[in-house]
């Protein structure tokens, strides 16, 4: 049984090493390719392996087609837009996340965007504090809770929205549920987005969302840059001089914004929210055991496809 890890940005050592022994110790094989640069690298790679462990790395309906012994693909990590689920499907194969692993970091991340924007991106001039303002978390999952239980320690007033998380779960865990995207944005001064990029999401945050939102409002993006219009985005912030903009996904628009909004964007040069030591080994040891599990034992319980 050969377990490949395929990865552009390489695990962290320490994390290779725990994966090597603990798919070693199940009495498998690990091959790594690292830092590579062709496609066909990845499509000579995948020819024999039986499962792949991959991060940003696109497994496509090619890659799937060149790995013919192929059972399951586990992306270290939450989001899976990278890999062709409809195709995994079609070629029995198991695609898996590892939610929950890197939900800390992009938590901390997220606060501390917020931190930077609401001091004026630290160019000396005075801001304002997190104590006492409206938050609302768009999509209360495992980075969502995070996020929540970080700004309480900030003293802010905690408010979220999420079709798929009991209202009354979110109330127990001192955040004010609230009955729509709408009514988040229109209440809160601040908004963190964690919601992934589906066919009802994707540009889904607009200017009409958008304008809802009270005077200094920022929205804070470690999601997806797909969610939001970007077009309707700039047209906001020409509109609203008191609008900022935080995003861990560089928008398309990026030159446009920066040139434009100089004072009220950043964006991070590329995704950074799972980039810790701590989150890049947790998802790392995830996806291996996973893999073990699923192999030995038939365990499906990330599985992402149908």
């Amino acid at each position: 049984m050969k377990v490949l890890v395929a990865t552009d940005k390489p695990f962290a050592k320490i994390a290779v090493d725990g994966i090597r022994e603990i798919i070693e110790g199940a009495g498998f094989q690990l091959a790594l390719l690292e830092k590579y640069t062709e496609k066909q690298q990845l499509l000579d790679a995948v020819a024999d392996a039986d499962a792949i462990i991959i991060r940003s790395d696109i497994i496509d309906a090619e890659v799937l087609s060149a790995a013919r012994n192929l059972k399951i693909v586990v992306r270290a990590g939450a989001g899976y837009d990278n890999v062709d689920l409809a195709a995994a499907t079609s070629a029995g194969v198991c695609v898996m996340n590892t939610p929950g692993q890197n939900a800390n970091a992009v938590a901390e991340l997220a606060l501390g965007m917020m931190v930077y924007g609401a001091r004026n991106m630290f160019n000396g001039t005075s801001g304002i504090e997190l104590l006492g303002k409206k938050l609302g978390i768009h999509a209360y999952g495992n980075v969502g809770r995070n996020v929540a239980r970080i700004a309480k320690g900030f003293g802010m007033e905690i408010y979220a929205f999420d079709p798929f998380f009991p209202a009354e779960a979110i109330e127990k865990e001192g955040v004010k549920a609230l009955n729509s995207a709408e009514e988040l944005y229109s209440t809160c001064q601040f908004v963190s987005l964690h919601i992934p990029a589906t066919a009802e999401t994707k540009n889904s945050i607009n200017y009409a969302m958008l304008s809802k939102m009270p005077k200094d409002a920022m929205l804070i993006n470690t999601a997806r840059k797909e969610v939001i219009n970007e077009a309707e985005l700039v047209k906001l912030m020409e509109e609203r001089a008191d609008f900022k903009y935080m995003s861990d996904v560089m928008p398309a628009n990026h030159t446009e914004l920066s040139e434009k909004f100089a004072a009220r964007y950043f964006s991070t040069p590329k995704k950074m929210g799972a980039q810790t030591a701590e989150a890049n080994v947790n998802a790392g040891l995830a996806a291996a055991s996973q893999i073990v599990d699923f192999i030995k034992n038939g365990n499906e319980k990330f599985r992402v496809n149908k």
